[in-house]
């Protein structure tokens, strides 16, 4: 294992090899250009190595540093977010109910789930997507009419809810059920849940008959209905497996500098969807692996040992799509549950299955060509891979089209489009209340959340929005224009946070362009980055027309221009992120909600008091000393602070 780092002591990439002199000389013997590989070996300063057994295990190792570490020229997968769970909550069907066991822990609550597992409660899972979940739960409701509700909602029920009028619930809320029936009904939804579908159809058919045997037509009549929805279900589910219980499916597409790995996920013979992921870095590292692909073959070729032991030489394939696999397979799993099969598109490194059984602890097989049922999954897969890959590079030539549009209609000398940089400010406001001014960033073709700004402002007539666009531009670019005049005067090229927009939009006409050229003139700025926004004729949208500060004449794009799209989205975003941010600001003004936040010793139970008492902030506002140190836990000292904060 090697890895790279720069002058900041970054770490860049992270590689396995076979014979380190050989890898690490690869790298600097040929002429990467002026590419992404090239522009990495001009920042390394430094290398660390680790020693290993094996290749896989390299590759195991390789995979958990680059998961945590994010080197900029590796293979990565990113998560966007986590698995969801279906969770059963309440006493398991098996064990015993104690007398103390609050009423609403007796009965098991099915829900959808999404964080850190508990042990006392029950996971099923995990699904990939919500819906997935979600249809999982209506199918505990329709069969097998187990609780969804809240537990303070269950404990306060005085009649059922309309969920068991629609046969969607057995209202143990009110007694219609046992404690014993609806603990045999989390039980066999447990057995279904986990495979188990058919002995849950014959335990169903053998209760009916047992109770009609004895008469009892009304409870063989419920039983009836459950074995009919669950026959329904069982029919519905057409890619049901009994052999498969847990299976995951993954298939590989790579086109265009672009990957992705469609996993499909069997849970309990269940086929429960799928879920896209796109690495990032492909481009970068697939040539680089491809460069070690040819070292270990050349290394295995050249073993002095013999025919026998360059068989043991793990050599990894020089396909793109078996190294974006076995990245996946690496990272994937550090933190997801993993099942005994998988089903693969491409051939997996026996020595990464037989380090990932260690991993999970029971023996982890990967099927490259299957059959049958197994033969369809894959197939699914694989044509929902590369519909989703279409899609994404759909969407970034579209974006790309749309940068390149705006930097030619405005002209721009760009020498990388990916580096166009925009900032667009909006302020909103309700009649001069809570006036916000919000930035929000376009970078790399595309809306950078992450790197968006608001603005409280202050210190202004209220309504006058071109004092408040001028004090969110000044607070906004005068550090920078510091930095940058001291950067000139000390003869380097600035970097980083110094870095100015390519653009600099303004939602507004002559007015709002005009405190913009005022407030760049002062900073001694350059006057050509800023454009206004101008809605045109009626305020309707596509006849906006773009006003400049240097002078130029005003700019009618087109309704249908790639160009104007760009802009009116941005400036639209701008214009959202404002009124979220004004909406959220004026709410708390006139409910007063942050001054009781702001009071030391008001911690949330003594504010819920205080708001119960006196019916909201308001009443608060309006009561006496004598009237807050009535309320439980408001001492006269305290109650003589908050009178004094709220006055």
């Amino acid at each position: 294992m090697y890895r790279y780092f720069d002058a900041q002591d970054q770490l860049l990439y992270v590689g396995k090899a076979i014979s380190l002199k050989k890898r690490v000389s690869s790298y600097f013997q040929k002429n990467h250009g002026g590419t992404r590989t090239g522009h990495m070996l001009s920042k390394i300063v430094r290398m660390e190595t680790t020693v290993v057994r094996s290749e896989a295990e390299a590759l195991l190792l390789e995979n958990n540093l680059i998961k945590t570490q994010n080197p900029k020229y590796n293979i990565l997968f990113r998560d966007d977010k986590s698995y969801p769970y279906l969770k059963m909550t309440g006493v398991p069907p098996a064990a015993s109910i104690k007398p103390d066991t609050p009423l609403a822990a007796q009965f098991s609550r099915v829900s959808y789930y999404r964080g850190g597992v508990e042990k006392k409660h029950r996971y099923f899972g995990p699904y990939p997507s919500a819906w997935a979940v979600k249809e999982a739960i209506l199918l505990m409701q329709k069969v097998f009419r187990l609780r969804t509700c809240e537990d303070p909602v269950f404990s306060n029920r005085s009649r059922p809810c309309l969920l068991y009028q629609i046969k969607r619930c057995s209202a143990p809320c009110v007694g219609h059920i046992s404690a014993h029936d609806y603990a045999n009904d989390v039980a066999n939804a447990e057995k279904f849940l986990r495979g188990d579908a058919q002995g849950v159809m014959k335990h169903l058919e053998a209760r009916m008959m047992a109770h009609s045997d004895k008469l009892e037509f009304e409870q063989a009549a419920e039983l009836r209905n459950q074995v009919a929805a669950l026959s329904n279900v069982l029919h519905q589910q057409s890619m049901d497996n009994v052999e498969d219980r847990d299976v995951d499916i993954l298939a590989v597409k790579v086109q265009g500098g672009k990957a992705c790995v469609n996993l499909a996920m069997v849970r309990g013979g269940r086929h429960l969807g799928d879920r896209p992921y796109f690495p990032v870095h492909v481009e970068d590292a697939a040539g680089l692996l491809d460069e070690a692909a040819e070292e270990a073959i050349e290394a295995a070729k050249a073993d002095v040992e013999g025919q026998a032991a360059a068989s043991a030489v793990v050599v990894p394939s020089q396909s793109v799509e078996v190294q974006v696999l076995e990245a996946f397979l690496s990272q994937h799993y550090i933190d997801v549950p993993m099942p005994p099969t998988l089903i693969v598109s491409e051939p997996v490194n026996k020595g990464l299955l037989k380090l990932l059984s260690e991993q999970v602890g029971f023996k982890v097989t990967a099927i490259h060509q299957p059959r049958e049922q197994r033969r369809a999954w894959l197939d699914m897969a694989q044509t929902n891979a590369a519909i989703q890959l279409a899609r994404l590079l759909a969407e970034e030539g579209s974006q790309q089209a749309r940068t390149r549009a705006l930097a030619e209609a405005l002209d721009m000398a760009m020498d990388n489009l990916d580096d166009l940089r925009v900032e667009c400010f909006d302020i909103s406001h309700t009649a001069g209340e809570a006036t916000q001014a919000s930035c929000v960033v376009f970078h790399h073709h595309k809306m950078q959340n992450s790197e968006y700004r608001r603005f409280n402002i202050d210190g202004i007539t209220p309504g006058d929005d071109y004092a408040a666009m001028r004090q969110v531009l000044t607070r906004r670019y005068s550090k920078i224009a510091e930095a940058l005049n001291e950067a000139k005067h000390a003869g380097v090229t600035p970097t980083g946070t110094a870095r100015l927009p390519d653009l600099v939009l303004v939602d507004g006409g002559k007015g709002q362009v005009s405190m913009a050229r005022e407030v760049f003139e002062q900073l001694g700025l350059d006057l050509s980055l800023i454009v206004g926004v101008e809605k045109g004729e009626g305020r309707k949208v596509g006849l906006e027309e773009l006003v400049f500060a240097d002078g130029r004449d005003k700019v009618y794009l087109g309704s249908d221009s790639a160009a104007l799209m760009l802009v009116a989205q941005i400036r639209d975003e701008a214009h959202r992120f404002a009124i979220t941010g004004m909406r959220a600001q004026r709410a708390k003004v006139r409910v007063g909600g942050g001054k009781l936040e702001e009071i030391a010793g008001v911690g949330p139970k003594r504010r819920a008091k205080l708001l119960q008492r006196f019916g909201g902030v308001r009443g608060v506002g309006q009561a006496s000393v004598e009237d807050l140190a009535t309320v439980e836990g408001i001492s006269k000292d305290l109650a003589e602070e908050i009178y004094r904060a709220l006055h």
